[in-house]
């Protein structure tokens, strides 16, 4: 299939045929393109109404659903959207609010006291989403008789805020062709036709659900099949009765969806591929997932400067390689070393990309820009390397190396091994102050239901598959290991928990 050239996200929504564009799981809602376009174009026209120009930011408070994606879609169109976690803390929504300079703030009919609180404190009007019976979204109460202007491929559509683990969130701008160039490039990665269907199951706050399970989904004519959640106990029960294609998420999404089939489940019948992305997957994951559910199961790589993705594993006939992050698809990746010179094959340095899918820069942040640029490539902070067949290998965070006595040590290589042992079932390794060594190897473990397995024999595990520098000297078993929202470890934020006795 070859995809249509579009230029902004209203380009995406010019499928006339009467095609199924969003289906709602919970209530059976269906809305076709036409459905979409003309509600996405309304709610649009409310902004405009209501004196949203062109680069005014609308913030927004949503589940998933269809309202968040036709909430979107139309602020992208007549300004600028900014989609916010409901899960914010008070005074964590109210920073977002305050550094987004949100002209307005939407909310469901029911909940988002705290959003609403903030919105309030920062003098901010509120409109309510509402969805009828019907399937229609619109603003409650929403002024009328102005019409949204079309966008242009350079205005910017999107903001999010990256989430480093340390220092002030950084807001990252993306312009319509960023998106729709990053969209293509998914559609194309997976060659998605209107025959597939995915299930959205990432929040619409972050840019792995926006651009890989919708708009990519959207530009190719598919169907996005959106619960208001995940949920593991549902999950299989949804992908039968749509008849789901594929889906993406992260690694714990993953890991609760095979604990749910101890054999293929029937409901899979209908799948494709499954792609993991936005946090670093187990290898050992990968052969359990294609041995039961008898389809690829690709790793991507994506962060929010570059609109979500640069790589990944490609599907059959094209090799998979366990371990790697794929090739690239669509911007160019190379690898540098700390004076800005390109590393040969096999090298590990810093990843670096360039290509249309990237942003040009961190909005008001002249300091952060140039450190992040250098010759005009974007330095994304991993490491990693580029092996003979140009398929990309991370080996961790560069502000996640442990240094300990002078020796480099990649928590991630540390992960992988603990991985592998039977028992156990997730593991993040970090850095702990030493007296004279600088930083010391620690892990938490969380152990799979029903085993027993001392922390004693934990460390002789590694010992025989790492040098003896790389190996934990303190594990520590615990429950679960803190994540974002999206289910990435921040493993700054562990090791300063531990540090500060609120973990054990």
């Amino acid at each position: 299939m070859t995809l249509r050239p579009v230029d902004t996200l209203l380009d995406v929504l010019n499928f006339a045929d009467g095609r199924t564009a969003v289906v709602v799981p919970e209530s059976g809602i269906s809305v076709s393109y036409d459905s979409l376009r003309g509600q996405v174009l309304g709610v649009a026209n409310a902004f405009a109404s209501a004196g949203i120009r062109r680069g005014d930011v609308i913030a927004m408070t949503l589940p998933n659903g269809l309202p968040a994606i036709v909430s979107f879609l139309a602020a992208s169109i007549a300004g600028t959207a900014a989609p916010l976690n409901p899960a914010y803390p008070y005074e964590e929504m109210l920073f977002f609010l305050g550094d987004t300079n949100a002209r307005v703030l939407l909310c469901p009919a029911t909940g988002a006291e705290i959003a609403r609180r903030a919105a309030q404190e920062r003098s901010i009007p509120v409109f309510t989403v509402e969805m009828s019976e019907k399937g229609v979204v619109q603003l409650m109460d929403a002024p009328s008789g102005a019409t949204a202007t079309a966008p242009s491929a350079d205005d910017i559509a999107l903001i999010l805020h990256t989430s480093g683990s340390t220092g002030r969130p950084k807001r990252v701008p993306l312009r319509h062709f960023n998106l729709a160039v990053s969209s293509a490039n998914v559609a194309n990665t997976y060659a998605l036709t209107g025959d597939d269907v995915s299930l959205c199951i990432m929040p619409l706050f972050h840019i792995h659900g926006l651009i890989a399970s919708t708009m990519a989904t959207l530009l190719s004519g598919g169907t996005v099949v959106v619960p208001a959640k995940f949920n593991a106990l549902s999950f299989w029960r949804t992908v039968r009765e749509h008849r789901v294609t594929w889906y993406s998420g992260v690694p714990t999404m993953h890991q609760l969806v095979l604990a749910r089939a101890q054999k293929k489940p029937e409901e899979a019948a209908s799948l494709r591929f499954i792609r993991s992305c936005s946090a670093p997957l187990s290898a050992e994951l990968i052969p359990r997932v294609e041995a039961l559910f008898g389809v690829p199961f690709v790793e991507a790589y994506g962060m929010t400067e570059a609109a979500h993705q640069m790589a990944s594993n490609p599907l059959p006939p094209r090799h998979r390689k366990p371990g790697s992050v794929g090739v690239g698809t669509g911007p160019r990746i190379s690898i540098m070393d700390q004076q800005g010179n390109h590393r040969a094959t096999g090298e590990r340095g810093e990843v670096v990309i360039q290509g249309a899918n990237v942003f040009r820069g961190y909005e008001n942040n002249p300091e952060a820009n140039a450190s992040a640029f250098v010759n005009g490539w974007f330095r994304t902070g991993d490491e990693g390397f580029l092996d003979e067949d140009c398929y990309l290998h991370l080996t961790g965070r560069l502000k996640d190396i442990i240094i300990r006595g002078g020796e480099n040590v990649a928590p991630h290589e540390v992960d992988a091994v603990l991985l592998k042992h039977p028992a156990v079932a997730a593991a993040v390794t970090f850095g702990c102050a030493h007296p004279k060594l600088g930083e010391e190897v620690a892990a938490a473990v969380v152990l799979r239901e029903g085993e027993l397995v001392a922390e004693s024999a934990l460390i002789n595990y590694c010992r025989e598959a790492l040098a003896e520098y790389k190996c934990p000297n303190k594990i520590y078993l615990v429950k679960s290991i803190p994540t974002t929202a999206t289910g990435k470890v921040q493993r700054r934020a562990v090791a300063a928990a531990f540090a500060d006795g609120q973990l054990n």
